[in-house]
């Protein structure tokens, strides 16, 4: 009796590089809004002289690793299949090298990253040594011919001490055609050794247009709807230039929450406290921890427009004339005070795995306090 053939299913794990089920950086056919970074590179690679360390910086999801698998697919391609003038670094689809690269099977690219622990089913904290040890092997390999190496760091401000000092022995003496690219959204979290022997390059937030396009390439990739079209200005303006940020609030549900936000401040110094027992309610439990980091940051961030409005004159109408009943002249210090005490304790809740609902509640309360100059009892 015949044998029944053998099948193996291999499981596609997480990757902490990338959000939620959308492509990932490396699948990105077009990079929006960063054209002077690309050339940059582009020249760089044309010319022959490579600095051997780029730090790659700006807010996320804006396009710092698209940028860096971008490179990758040009320095790895034949050089026939690049731009040789420097202006571009696209690389056909189809080419050996970009297939290689989006299967992450390329031997002269490494990526290292926050690995994924299939036991515990969850990512790292940070960046292990371990995983930037695996550099001593595939340096230990000179590149085929003239070819180049590629060593991807994302994101580089998440190595931990350890693995900061290991990486920083390659920069120091980097091997010849190897060109690391450090992508980073908080570059002052690197240790001064590691910037001072990168060539920094900064990305700027996508301006509106390009933003839409970044997001709508994204959403088209992962067979997701669109935004209808009076939610794009709102979500624009909430995404602060970033792609990613932008389907973030999406799929959090971010409109929604910011409604619910905008309604909160306008009824200011009043409460409607039975709203507040439901919102905390619905984010109290650890299942919607993503709605309450967005929540607070949301939160956050508008109080701070408020508070710039307030202090400059400076926004749109709405909030100018919402900082001005609710803070005016005489309430900008307590409302500056309050905006620390709400980052300090939200992060402390976290931290200490505290009561959220507690941490919803008193903020609330400062809230209204601050509008009308009394401490809450």
């Amino acid at each position: 009796m015949a044998r029944a053939p053998l099948t193996a299913e291999i499981e596609e794990l997480p990757e902490a590089d990338r959000l939620e089920s959308f492509p990932h950086p490396r699948h990105t056919k077009v990079l929006f809004g960063q054209d002077d970074a690309e050339r940059a590179l582009a020249a760089a690679l044309a010319s022959g002289r490579m600095h051997h360390a780029w730090l790659l910086v700006g807010p996320q999801g804006i396009g710092k690793a698209t940028l860096a698998y971008r490179f990758a697919r040009a320095a790895l391609a034949a050089p026939e299949e690049r731009d040789l003038f420097g202006q571009s670094l696209e690389v056909g689809d189809e080419t050996t090298a970009s297939r290689q690269v989006r299967a992450l099977s390329h031997p002269g690219l490494l990526l290292l990253r926050r690995p994924y622990d299939v036991k515990a089913k969850r990512f790292s904290t940070s960046i292990p040594v371990d995983e930037v040890r695996r550099l001593r092997s595939f340096l230990a390999h000179r590149a085929a011919g003239d070819g180049w190496r590629v060593v991807i760091v994302d994101e580089a401000n998440e190595l931990n001490v350890n693995a900061a000092n290991a990486l920083l022995k390659s920069l120091e003496e980097p091997p010849a055609r190897t060109v690391f690219l450090l992508v980073s959204s908080a570059p002052g979290q690197l240790v001064p050794t590691i910037r001072s022997r990168c060539r920094m390059l900064t990305l700027p937030p996508l301006d509106d247009g390009n933003l839409r396009k970044a997001a709508t390439q994204s959403l088209t990739g992962a067979d997701a709807a669109l935004p209808g079209d009076g939610d794009w200005a709102p979500l624009i303006h909430l995404a602060g230039g970033s792609a990613g940020h932008l389907l973030g609030l999406l799929g959090a549900g971010g409109l929604e929450l910011q409604g619910r936000i905008d309604k909160l401040l306008g009824l200011l110094p009043r409460v409607d406290w039975k709203a507040v027992h439901a919102l905390s309610d619905e984010l109290q439990p650890i299942a919607a921890q993503v709605r309450f980091d967005l929540f607070f940051e949301l939160l956050l961030g508008t109080l701070a427009r408020l508070i710039h409005a307030a202090a400059t004159g400076e926004g749109s109408p709405e909030t100018r004339a919402l900082a001005g009943r609710i803070i005016g002249d005489t309430r900008l210090a307590s409302f500056a005070a309050l905006w620390e005490r709400v980052a300090r304790e939200k992060a402390d809740t976290l931290a200490l795995n505290l009561d959220r609902k507690s941490l919803i509640m008193e903020t609330v309360a400062g809230l209204a306090a601050a509008a009308q100059d009394r401490k809450p009892a």
